[in-house]
Order: C-alpha cells, then structure tokens, then sequence
C-alpha cells in the first residue's frame, strides 16, 4: 500500500503571515493539530498545537485579556513555524512512511511531489485506514485466539474447520515470541457465536480462547 491509497489529499493549509490567533482558530475549526504552511502550493513550514502552546502568557501575567489577545494578534505563523519539516512522496509505502515518522518522531508526514504539497499523512491516517482494519474494529463478530501454533500446517486445517461451520475470517494476525519462535494467531470471525468452532478446533489439539472484543 502506497501513501497515495490513504493521504488526505484536500489538505488545509495557511500562509505564513497569519496571525497566530487565527491559525489557532483554524485549528480548532477543522479539528486538526498540526497544519502546513505553503505560499503558491510550496510547502514552507509546519505549525502544531505545541508550537501555539508555547507562546501562551505565564498564567501569573498581569496582563489583560485583551492586551494577550493584541500580543499574540502581532505575531506570525512565520515567527514560530517549523521550518525544518519531515516530508515523504505519495509514492512511498505505508510501511515505509512509518518507519519513519517512528524514526523522526514525528505525528504527521507533508506529503511533496514535484515540489507541489499534494496530501498528508498522520498518525490518524495509519490508524484508521490501516491498523483498524487490520485488526476488525469496528466489525461484528467473534476474536478467537490460538497459542502455540506452526504458521503453514495449521492454518489449512483451522481454515477447514471454520468454513464446515459456514464462517468467514475477517482479519488474521499473527504475533511471534522472539525468545521461543512460537507463534499467536488471533482471527477475528463474522459470527457472533463461535462456540462450535472453539470446541473442534479445541477437539484437534488447540489450545484456543474466545477473546474481548470492542466493537
């Protein structure tokens, strides 16, 4: 999967002479915590809600609220902008991307082609449009959960046992231990009772739980 698949391609966007009281209204508007800055469609700064964070008064300011507000109305989104930014390209893989959001510490990824700021990536995005799925939530069903299991032989035979009982895997996920190689693997189900299915499965030498589910 390429980040083309899951960027937000109508990215908000603000120019560098705003005010930071409207960026910090705009923020709020779309619901966002982080937004570019581009001039002409070229990507110049990143603004987030830590950045507007750090230029509040002290709370023991003797200022008045509407002598803050005129401060604050002076300064630009150019003065507390990050400049040095993190950007990948829509053709990237999402793995990729992860990578290295996780290596830079960073919760979003300007996406650039040609110079051009096309889309965005943040940590929403691989949650929702990945991780989500990848894990059913969401779906209605039933997790089961086997322990212990050799990835190529049994599957064929917990596949078979699933589909005597006219259900359907709607995600499968499989976890090794480092330390002894063994592998978990969680499926989750289309049934909401998958009772029979534990019970073969247990029959065949399983060692299998029905798992919490939140929907």
């Amino acid at each position: 999967m390429l980040l083309r698949d899951i960027m937000t391609t109508n990215v908000v966007t603000i120019s560098g002479d705003m005010p930071v009281t409207e960026a910090r209204e705009t923020m709020k508007a779309h619901k966002i915590e982080r937004i570019p800055v581009a001039e002409k469609g070229k990507l110049v700064g990143l603004v987030t809600k830590e950045n507007l964070l750090r230029i509040r008064p002290s709370p023991a300011t003797s200022l008045s609220v509407w002598e803050v507000t005129t401060l604050l109305s002076k300064i630009k989104v150019k003065d507390i902008m990050v400049k040095d930014i993190v950007t990948a390209n829509p053709d990237m893989t999402v793995e990729s991307a992860i990578a290295l959001a996780q290596g830079k510490k960073v919760g979003c990824l300007p996406i650039v082609e040609q110079g051009k700021l096309v889309g965005i990536v943040t940590t929403n995005d691989f949650f929702y449009k990945i991780l989500n799925p990848l894990l059913g939530i969401g779906e209605p069903g039933t997790r089961i959960y086997l322990r212990d299991v050799a990835e190529a032989k049994d599957k064929q035979e917990v596949y078979a046992t699933i589909a005597q009982h006219g259900a359907k895997v709607i995600t499968s996920l499989y976890v090794t231990h480092p330390e002894t190689e063994a592998k978990d693997w969680t499926i989750h189900l289309n049934t909401e009772n998958a009772d029979n299915i534990v019970k073969d499965l247990g029959e065949l030498g399983y060692k299998i739980e029905v798992r919490e589910r939140t929907p």
